[in-house]
């Protein structure tokens, strides 16, 4: 065989190969970066549209209940037993049908338009115990508003603290993930 031949042939062979592998690298670079992209997307997502809002409306909510207990001039609303005295009951109702409730509504509509967005395998046990703790009240409430039927002015269902907890914390480890991906903090 012609050495010219062998040279071009052992040339092509190499170009073919240089090219097979520098399209595998840059298909792997490729599905590396969309995947990259993906994840900042969904963070991203996740923090406007569900925990973000979430957050606002838990440390909204603290602060209501604060300036409650505030114009109670307690630090507690019910006692076991205890029936609140009329301008208290007043008060109270204020806050519930004012701000208490649709606060709650506000909640359960986030999390029922945005169950895509949750982090993790399943909703968080403490996200249905405020779906309990929501209905419960809000449908007793209701009741009361138009039957005049009566009911221990509060959810069967204590508010969970432990909601209050997860939507903080995975709100703030959503952050800290998005400045990762965005190359703004390391690990």
């Amino acid at each position: 065989m012609d050495t010219a031949i062998v040279i071009a042939v052992i040339g092509a062979l190499v170009s073919i190969f240089g090219w097979v592998v520098n399209s595998i690298l840059n298909s792997k670079s490729q599905r590396r970066l969309n995947r990259l992209t993906f994840q900042i997307e969904h963070t991203r997502q996740q923090l406007q549209e569900l925990y973000g809002p979430l957050t606002f409306l838990v440390i909204e909510g603290r602060q209501a209940y604060q300036d409650l207990l505030t114009a109670l001039g307690r630090n507690f609303v019910f006692i076991e037993g205890m029936h609140l005295p009329e301008h208290e009951q007043a008060l109270w109702n204020f806050w519930v049908e004012h701000d208490f409730l649709p606060r709650n509504a506000k909640i359960s509509a986030l999390l029922a338009n945005k169950t895509h967005l949750i982090e993790g395998k399943r909703m968080p046990e403490s996200w249905v115990k405020f779906l309990e703790h929501a209905i419960s009240w809000q449908l007793n409430h209701v009741r009361w508003e138009n039957s005049q039927i009566g009911y221990s002015w509060h959810s069967r269902v204590n508010w969970p603290g432990a909601f209050e907890e997860d939507v903080i914390s995975t709100f703030e480890s959503l952050q800290e993930r998005h400045a990762i991906l965005m190359g703004q903090r390391t690990h």
